[in-house]
C-alpha cells in the first residue's frame, strides 16, 4: 500500500512538471493572443485591465481600456477626474460597483500613497475593490512576485487536466483549486506563466468546444482520458434569477426631460435614469397606461403619448424587462423626485444599458435631437 501511495505521488509531482512546462512551451510557440496590457509592468494599467475584465469579455474591455488610458493616462489623472465623467466613460460596461470602486482606490492612491502602488501582495490586496485574484494579478506582472492567478480560465484548465471532480463554487474547492494552481506556478518567471495559464484556458481549453484536437496537453489530460471534458469543472450551486419589469416615462417639457441619479443599494447605482414604474408583471402599453401607478404620475394633465417595443437586459441574477413611454404635455409637470435637465445635459450624464440600448434605437422619437 505504502508502495502504491509513493507512486501515486510521483506520478503527480511528474503531471505538475509536465503541465507547467508544457504551458511555458506553448506560450513561447504557440500563443497568439494579442492584448494591450499584455507584458506590461505598469502596475495602474495591469490594475485597471483586470477591474474591467471582470465579468467582461475581453473584446469588449479592451476598447474601453483604450479608451480610458487614453483620457486617464495616470492613476492621478483619474483620482482627479469627476465622477459623473467617468461614469459616463464606462458606460455600457457594467457592474458598475467596478466603478465606484475603481475611483475610490484611485483617490487612496493618488492621495494616501503619493501615486505610487503598494509592491507587496498583502498591501495590494487591502484596496478597496480588489480581491485575491485581482492582487495576484498585480502582484506577478508588475512586481513578479510568486502569486498564482485563479480565474475561471484558470480553475477550468487545472480542473480538466489533473481530473478535479471538485466543486469550484464552494469554500472547499476554492480552497483547493488555490493551493493547487500556487503549486503549479513557475516561480522563476511567475508573470510569464499567469499570462500563459490565462491564455491557454481562453484559447484552447474554451468552456464549450474545447480544442482538444490541437491540445499539447492532450496525452497527458486526466479529463480527456477518462471523457469528463464537458462536465469539468463541477459546478455545486444553481444560479437563481428573477424577472423585473421596468417601465421608463420619459417625460419632455419646454426643451427638458426628467432625470434622476440612481442612489439605492440595487442595480445601477450612481447611474441616471427617466422617470421609472417597477411592477411585478410584464404589461402590453395599453394596459400598462391604464394603471394607477401611471395614471398618478398626470391626474389633471392632458397628455400625448409615445411607446416603444419591450426592451431586454440580462444580469447574472435577474432578467430586466420593459418598455419606454415618451410623455409630452401642455401644462406644467412638476415631479419633487427628478430634475429637469437640457437635452444637451443629458447627453453627458451615464445611463445603464438598459438605457442606452433604447436612445440608440429611438431614432422615430427623436428624443435628444435638437
Amino acid at each position: 500500500m505504502k508502495d502504491l501511495v509513493l507512486l501515486d505521488s510521483m506520478k503527480s509531482i511528474s503531471n505538475q512538471k509536465i503541465f507547467t512546462h508544457s504551458l511555458l512551451s506553448w506560450n513561447k510557440n504557440s500563443n497568439q493572443r494579442q492584448m494591450p496590457w499584455k507584458g506590461i509592468a505598469d502596475p495602474y494599467k495591469i490594475w485597471l485591465s483586470e477591474i474591467m475584465l471582470q465579468q467582461t469579455r475581453v473584446e469588449q474591455g479592451t476598447a474601453y481600456y483604450n479608451r480610458f488610458i487614453e483620457k486617464f493616462p495616470t492613476v492621478d489623472k483619474l483620482a482627479l477626474a469627476n465622477d459623473d465623467e467617468v461614469f459616463k466613460m464606462w458606460e455600457g460596461l457594467g457592474y458598475y460597483s467596478r466603478c465606484k470602486n475603481l475611483m475610490a482606490t484611485a483617490k487612496i492612491i493618488a492621495f494616501d500613497y503619493k501615486g505610487i502602488f503598494p509592491d507587496n501582495y498583502n498591501g495590494i490586496l487591502k484596496l478597496k475593490g480588489i480581491g485575491p485574484y485581482t492582487a495576484a494579478a498585480i502582484a506577478s506582472f508588475a512586481f513578479k512576485l510568486p502569486y498564482a492567478v485563479v480565474d475561471g480560465n484558470v480553475t477550468r484548465v487545472i480542473s480538466r487536466f489533473f481530473a478535479v471532480e471538485k466543486s469550484i463554487d464552494t469554500n472547499a474547492g476554492k480552497k483547493y483549486f488555490a493551493e493547487l494552481a500556487q503549486s503549479l506556478l513557475y516561480t522563476e518567471d511567475p508573470a510569464t506563466y499567469n499570462q500563459a495559464i490565462m491564455d491557454f484556458g481562453a484559447t484552447v481549453c474554451k468552456p464549450r468546444q474545447p480544442l482538444c484536437n490541437i491540445c499539447l496537453l492532450q496525452n497527458n489530460c486526466g479529463a480527456y482520458a477518462k471523457d469528463l471534458t464537458k462536465v469539468l469543472p463541477l459546478k455545486e450551486k444553481k444560479l437563481l434569477k428573477r424577472n423585473r419589469y421596468f417601465y421608463y416615462i420619459i417625460v419632455e417639457q419646454q426643451g427638458k426631460i426628467f432625470v434622476r441619479k440612481r442612489t439605492e443599494k440595487d442595480i445601477w447605482q450612481n447611474l441616471w435614469e427617466f422617470i421609472l414604474i417597477e411592477i411585478d408583471e410584464k404589461l402590453p402599453a395599453e394596459a400598462f397606461v391604464k394603471t394607477k401607478a401611471f395614471k398618478d404620475l398626470f391626474i389633471g394633465f392632458n397628455i400625448s403619448i409615445k411607446t416603444s417595443v419591450f426592451y431586454k437586459q440580462q444580469l447574472t441574477h435577474q432578467t430586466i424587462l420593459g418598455l419606454f413611454l415618451y410623455v409630452t404635455t401642455d401644462a406644467t409637470y412638476k415631479n419633487e423626485n427628478f430634475t429637469a435637465l437640457k437635452k444637451a445635459e443629458i447627453k453627458t450624464l451615464a445611463f445603464p444599458r438598459f438605457i442606452t440600448g433604447f436612445l440608440e434605437k429611438q431614432e422615430e422619437l427623436q428624443i435628444l435631437k435638437g
